[in-house]
């Protein structure tokens, strides 16, 4: 029995879905360059490739909202600082042999071990949830960001004071070189 009308299923994609997947794949390999390049900067440059990376499949997600608040805050404000922070407390431009660890095997088994335990709570409890992609858009602007600035603005009020933080200690220690040396 056929039903006219039913889901294509998940062996024919539409369009988004192919996209989706393409740009997550792409993303997942800036994140991968981003934590296993030895050179400072260049790890800046790819965690805005793959910040920006999130913001498009938050778009092809139709979450537009979230789109630019990962553009203005997190490319926009924390690579910002971060790339200030890099030069303020003059980190090495080119490889840094700093920027290695003897914890390589450790670091990628706990690695591992999280994703692995991040998609087995994802999957065990969105398992039955299935979303109509096809239809109108969940929620809007307005709901969106009154929900995210009712619920989650401590969190984004902590953030920022670490930053803060973070910024003036790289001040701080740029200063007591300065000093050191005169």
């Amino acid at each position: 029995m056929t039903v006219t009308g039913s889901h294509p299923g998940f062996l024919s994609p539409s369009g988004i879905e192919i996209a989706f997947v393409l740009v997550g794949i792409a993303t997942l390999g800036a994140a991968l360059i981003t934590v296993t390049t030895k050179q400072l900067v260049h790890a800046a440059l790819w965690l805005i490739v793959t910040l920006g990376g999130l913001a498009v499949e938050y778009l092809l997600l139709t979450a537009e909202f979230i789109a630019w608040v990962q553009v203005l805050i997190y490319i926009g404000s924390v690579v910002v600082l971060l790339l200030f922070g890099l030069m303020l407390t003059r980190a090495p431009i080119g490889r840094s042999p700093d920027a290695d660890s003897e914890n390589r095997w450790a670091a990628l088994a706990v690695a591992v071990a999280a994703a692995g335990t991040l998609v087995w709570v994802v999957v065990d409890a969105f398992r039955t949830t299935w979303i109509d992609l096809d239809g109108p858009a969940q929620g809007s602007t307005e709901a969106t960001g009154a929900f995210l600035f009712r619920h989650w603005v401590l969190p984004f009020e902590a953030l920022s004071v670490l930053l803060l933080a973070a910024l003036v200690g790289a001040v701080v220690l740029s200063r007591k070189d300065r000093e050191d040396k005169s």
